[in-house]
């Protein structure tokens, strides 16, 4: 019998998020072939079996934005107490001499940092692009591979820099042509269509007032062209509802809409600032969007009307935002995050940790235009999170489900990938995370005294 024929029972866990895998699951290869009830067996033969009685067992959360580069760049005491503009403007003359030795420590540690978090399914937004980091997607696809996470990848882009009344300098801005065809050769090169892809490429100019409106519809029409996703931020703040309404006399989702980007194959990062017919035509176009509770609190962005945009059709997921604004990578803190700043919004009875869990696993994958991950039920992909409570913080907690959020859960002690373990015993297999965090801090302290 090969390795991939061999059936896995993942037995009795403490608790599980779907109550019809409270018994846990059967997997097999890379797919859950089975959720078996509570106080059952499973159908199916079973080779192996993992004890899980002292786990909580999750689907591998799934992150929607991220900047992998930022962790080189976190708490950084010029950038620290501005909102998102100046703090954008400090930080872009840093980001200018980003090198790709340095975007490949930043995308390791982003990566692993998530792992560790129960995260199995990774989402970057790059855009930052200099003379000496011409080939930024192709590393952070190699270091995925290697890690063997499942990463949704984004060609992001600038056209506009100072000269053009833009904010970052003109050192990190690509004409159209370089942006187009560098997205064209990524998606030819790496994109895995179909269930079960581990590398996923998506379009991603970093915000419509950062690339010119023939470069957004371009890309619109490239991302049809060949089936991938669109992404960006937008409605972050209101300084750049003002923006959008003096550089091109609307706001900013009647922008995106006249680019031609509102649409299920985009998901938007933040979606802050939107209005109650704003978000009636999110949600029917079915377009997402990416939470990021963190960052919208340090940089003093305001409060996602998360529950009126499900209501309304457009899938909510779950993100940690770049490490500069955050300043961490892990989404299981951001899950109580998301909690504790939605009940500043909503009631108890309407907001719950079941809801926020979901934000994080199903409403996530929705968002990145998957139906094959986010889930425990027979024929998705065997990605699971699975979470002990031997912490001091945990104990007398009588819910474990809740207790992850309630108590702030922040290290998963086993995750699986696709079939594989990745973490065990709270450590990242096959990363001797001692020495990247050495090699990391070194590159961080390189690229601040590059000014």
């Amino acid at each position: 019998m090969t390795e991939t024929q061999r059936t896995l029972w993942i037995r009795h866990p403490l608790a599980c998020s779907d109550d019809a895998a409270a018994g846990g699951v059967v997997v097999q290869g890379q797919r859950i072939i089975e959720a078996v009830p509570a106080g059952h067996r499973p159908d199916a033969h079973v080779d192996e079996v993992f004890d899980a009685s002292a786990h909580v067992l999750l689907p591998g959360l799934v992150n929607t934005h991220h900047h992998f580069y930022q962790t080189l760049t976190r708490a950084y005491s010029p950038a620290l107490d501005k909102p998102l503009f100046p703090w954008l403007t400090t930080l872009y003359d840093v980001w200018a001499n980003l090198d790709e030795a340095q975007l490949a420590l930043a995308s390791e540690l982003a990566m692993v940092e998530l792992l560790m978090s129960g995260c199995t399914t990774v989402a970057d937004h790059h855009y930052v692009f200099s003379g000496a980091l011409t080939h930024a997607i192709d590393i952070q696809v190699e270091t995925a591979r290697r890690l063997g996470v499942r990463a949704t990848l984004t060609r992001g882009s600038m056209s506009l820099g100072r000269d053009d009344g833009g904010l970052p300098p003109q050192s990190v801005v690509q004409d159209e042509t370089t942006i187009l065809d560098d997205s064209q050769r990524l998606i030819d090169r790496y994109h895995e269509p179909g269930d079960g892809a581990m590398i996923h490429l998506a379009l991603a100019p970093c915000s419509p007032f950062s690339v010119n409106r023939e470069l957004m519809e371009a890309t619109a029409r490239l991302a049809e062209t060949n089936g991938v996703r669109l992404h960006t931020h937008l409605a972050e703040t209101e300084d750049e509802t003002d923006f959008c309404r003096r550089q091109f006399g609307m706001r900013p989702l009647d922008y995106l809409d006249a680019c031609g980007w509102l649409s299920d194959r985009t998901w938007l990062a933040h979606g802050i600032h939107f209005d109650d017919d704003e978000i009636a035509r999110l949600g029917r176009a079915g377009t997402g969007i990416a939470h990021c509770p963190s960052s919208n609190m340090v940089l003093g962005s305001g409060l996602c009307r998360t529950l009126e945009l499900e209501a309304a059709g457009a899938p909510v997921g779950l993100a940690v935002d770049g490490s500069a604004s955050n300043d961490h990578s892990n989404l299981a803190e951001e899950m109580r995050q998301a909690l504790l700043l939605g009940r500043l919004r909503y009631s108890p009875e309407t907001l719950s940790h079941q809801t926020v869990i979901r934000w994080a696993t199903q409403g996530s994958a929705r968002c990145l235009g998957r139906t094959d991950i986010g889930g425990l039920a027979p024929g998705q992909q065997a990605d699971l999170a699975l979470f002990r409570l031997d912490e001091a913080r945990f104990s007398g907690a009588e819910n474990p489900l809740a207790a992850l959020l309630l108590c702030g859960a922040h290290r998963a002690d086993r995750v699986m990938v696709a079939g594989h373990w990745r973490v065990a015993d709270g450590m990242p297999r096959g990363v001797d995370l001692e020495a990247l965090m050495a090699r990391h801090d070194a590159a961080a302290r390189r690229l601040r005294h590059a000014l």
